[in-house]
């Protein structure tokens, strides 16, 4: 079965409304359901039934708490959706208004064809209570109508009513709508104390009936004062009261007066009822309008059953007398059956005729006043009727034309609908889109920079008095590149890298640019910050500890990287126009790259102005002792060792449970072993220091969602990077004995140099030559172009 999504647009309304837009896209992401529905789409209900159950679920409350509160917010619903002044014109009491719920939706139906609304039958009790019968197709649902009565009666009648489940059960009558309950309707007059109109789930679920309220008032079928269901007079109700007749007598009660005989003859009654037919208990019909004869012949031969021409499609009962008369109160719509037909009608859609059955008992007959029912001219001109069918009197004429304006507006509504919701999924699509492209432009300029150069702002140059440079590359990286192909030196550079990169969020330190194998990055740029030195030398060390895992393809080990860190001032801005980069000028640059260029394998190389930022930290530093700088004369440097302060997860920013997963698979160590598990699958954490704002500006290389405080690496910060867990390539291991020997006497030269550098001895002669020696094979390609202002 399908609603109309104005069903579950009401629904969606009353979460958001009572509980919040959070709640809503809980239960909208658990049912998993769309965000908005249009009002005249169609939809399953399933999807109703789903959002019900997830809300049960998710509120905590039974399936009749949360069908009830629907109830009264649909009657809300409707008021403001341009229903109200038709729902108080259906009846002057809540009997009437209940007894003409069905002609409600039989005209609505002429709007909505695809609704399957439940339908009503109300009986007055001698007591003056009612018995108010429930049919539906969807079962669960009936505890939607004692919300539905019970706001109807407090808003329309100013009263309240308690309704009771008497009984459920299916009458053997009826070939549809399976689903009947029957309710006890029980009113009272309104108490001052309960003109609120809100109430909670508690009170609806713990409600009882108000026959055992102890102090609860008269219903208004016992006050002898009253006989109205409303505490005040109705409109209604007072017109009729007031029934003038003769000269201006007033009257209380009205008694009809009937003619002695009826003035109106067999042919004109057949004329100006043309849609009508009397029957017999027997269903024999003994007389129909001439126009139904027209479309019917076989009702003119008298004496025939109607239910041979005919089938009842509303209500959904037996077609005999005694089921007819149970339903008198409802309209009746009456199908004509293809087999009875002519052949002119073989083709075309049967007709459909709505009325009323009157029982006439002084000729033990039933009268079906009717006319056709008919939602469209275009209905009418597949039937191959005309309006000039229709009786002058009979107001199906005028309801033809104005649906079919109606059914214009609502096609007209249906498409403004549905363009909106498009501009709502583009506008949707849009902003991630754009939020895509801020995305790559942070990752490339600084977000307050690349903010200026969208509002085409000159972007001034900027002073920074304290900052710390790092520079690293690769260790015989031109050999590297002599004996591999270039393929595989974009996988192992661009594997670095993706390391490094999440260092950077880790340790919210800049990263400058890349060219070749040189990797440069500056703490305190563009955010000045306190510990800028103590964020780099932690990045450092989480280089250190990355690099372990990426492979050489010429050795089958893992690399090995010089650091160098230098501490000062530095003038920082944007050059050109064309790819504009964010560029370090000053001695600070220089100086660091020296020291870079003067470190030694896997070392990580401090200037005196680190040093003296990290002495009083948590830093192991061994004293190298004085060197020849290029450019700068002697200098006394340093090497950091590690951290005690923090621990190596802490420093590559992953949990302890996923560190803890990598340790027992021997992968902790950080050694080139073969790895099960991609450090991009886990997440990062940022290191927090004592300078950490509290929402800090996103470095060029962050997006938005990498400043919360557990994030997800993404490989899009690199771009142009290969994703492959290849991280080398079989090849001949007789074409790399040259590379092989070159690995070995690196590994000799570390083993032997980097025992005594802790002392303070001065740097020999031999020790000298050796460094010459390593810079001299350092690569000779595109590295350190960097904007050095000496």
């Amino acid at each position: 079965m399908t609603s109309y999504g104005f069903i579950n647009t009401c629904l969606r309304s009353m979460v958001v409304e009572e509980f919040g837009e959070d709640t809503w896209v809980k239960l909208r992401d658990e049912a998993g359901v769309q965000d908005t529905f249009l009002t005249y789409e169609v939809y399953k209900d399933e999807i109703s039934m789903q959002l019900v159950s997830k809300a049960c679920k998710l509120l905590g409350v039974k399936p009749e708490v949360v069908l009830r509160q629907f109830g009264e917010y649909f009657f809300e619903f409707c008021k403001r959706s341009g229903y109200d002044h038709m729902l108080r014109t259906l009846g002057g009491n809540l009997f009437e208004f209940t007894q003409n719920l069905d002609a409600l939706h039989s005209y609505l139906a002429l709007s909505y064809k695809e609704m399957n609304a439940p339908s009503f039958r109300v009986e007055r009790n001698p007591d003056g209570t009612m018995l108010l019968h429930y049919y539906s197709d969807r079962r669960g649902l009936c505890h939607i109508v004692p919300g539905i009565i019970g706001a109807v009666a407090k808003d329309f009648f100013n009263s309240e009513i308690t309704m009771e489940i008497v009984n459920q059960l299916e009458e053997l009558e009826r070939t549809g709508k399976k689903e009947h309950v029957v309710f006890l309707v029980t009113q009272w007059p309104a108490v001052a104390a309960r003109t609120s109109r809100t109430e909670s789930f508690t009170r609806t679920q713990s409600l009882q009936p108000s026959a055992k309220r102890r102090d609860a008032p008269e219903p208004l079928h016992r006050n002898r004062s009253s006989i109205n269901f409303s505490a005040h007079r109705s409109h209604w109700e007072t017109i009729r009261g007031l029934v003038r007749l003769g000269k201006g007598k007033l009257l209380r009660g009205f008694q009809p007066v009937y003619p002695a005989a009826l003035n109106i003859d067999l042919k004109t009654f057949c004329h100006a009822f043309p849609f009508h037919i009397v029957f017999d208990e027997q269903l024999v019909v003994h007389q129909a309008g001439v126009n139904l004869q027209k479309i019917v012949p076989g009702l003119q031969t008298m004496s025939i059953h109607l239910d041979l021409y005919f089938s009842i499609v509303h209500p959904e009962v037996t077609f005999t007398i005694s089921s007819i008369r149970k339903f008198i109160n409802s309209h009746f719509v009456l199908q004509t059956r293809r087999d009875m037909m002519p052949e002119a009608w073989k083709g075309r859609p049967m007709l459909q005729l709505r009325g009323q059955m009157i029982w006439m008992p002084s000729l033990d007959c039933m009268l079906y006043q009717a006319s056709p029912l008919l939602r469209s001219l275009q209905e009418l001109e597949e039937r191959d009727m005309h309006i000039s069918d229709i009786a002058p009197h009979d107001v199906t004429r005028d309801l033809i034309l104005l649906n079919q304006q109606r059914l214009a507006e609502m096609e007209l509504s249906s498409q403004l609908e549905r363009k909106k919701e498009d501009l709502r999924l583009l506008s949707q699509h849009l902003e991630e889109e754009r939020r895509k492209t801020e995305n790559l432009l942070y990752a490339m300029l600084p977000k307050h920079v690349a903010n200026q150069l969208k509002e085409g702002k000159a972007v001034e140059a900027g002073e920074f008095k304290e900052c710390t440079i790092l520079f690293s590359d690769v260790v015989t990286f031109t050999n590297i590149c002599s004996l591999c192909e270039p393929i595989q030196i974009v996988l192992m550079l661009n594997s670095m890298y993706l390391r490094f990169d999440r260092l950077t969020t880790v340790h919210n330190v800049y990263k400058v640019e890349t060219i070749g194998d040189a990797y440069m990055v500056v703490g305190g740029v563009p955010i000045p910050v306190s510990s800028h030195a103590e964020r780099v030398a932690n990045f450092a060390l989480g280089m250190i500890l990355a690099a372990r895992e990426v492979i050489n393809p010429v050795t089958g080990g893992p690399i090995q990287i010089r650091v160098g860190l230098h501490s000062g001032p530095v003038l920082a801005g944007v050059v050109g126009e064309k790819m504009p980069r964010y560029c370090l000028f000053g001695d600070t640059v220089n100086t660091a790259s020296r020291m870079e260029s003067h470190g030694l394998p896997d070392k990580i190389h401090l200037s005196p102005t680190v040093y003296r930022a990290l002495r009083n930290k948590t830093f192991v530093i061994q004293k190298r002792g004085e060197i020849e700088v290029k450019g700068k004369g002697r200098m006394t440097t340093y090497f950091l060792e590690r951290n005690l302060g923090v621990s190596e997860q802490q420093i590559m920013g992953v949990s302890d449970r996923a560190t803890g997963a990598r340790q027992q698979d021997g992968q902790m160590s950080f050694q080139p072993a073969v790895r099960t598990q991609h450090t991009d699958d886990l997440c990062l954490i940022p290191m927090k220091y004592e300078d950490s704002p509290s929402e800090p500006l996103l470095p060029s290389h962050m997006s938005e969602t990498q400043s919360r405080p557990a994030i997800k690496p993404r490989d899009s910060e690199s771009y142009g990077s290969l994703h492959t867990d290849d991280q080398s390539e079989n090849g001949d291991l007789d074409q790399l004995k040259h590379t092989e020997r070159v690995g070995q006497t690196g590994a000799k030269f570390t083993e032997k140099h980097m025992g005594g550098l802790g002392s303070d001895r001065q740097v020999n002669p031999e020790e000298q030559r050796l460094i010459e020696g390593a810079q001299k094979n350092q690569s000779k390609l595109t590295r350190t172009k960097f904007c050095v202002a000496l």
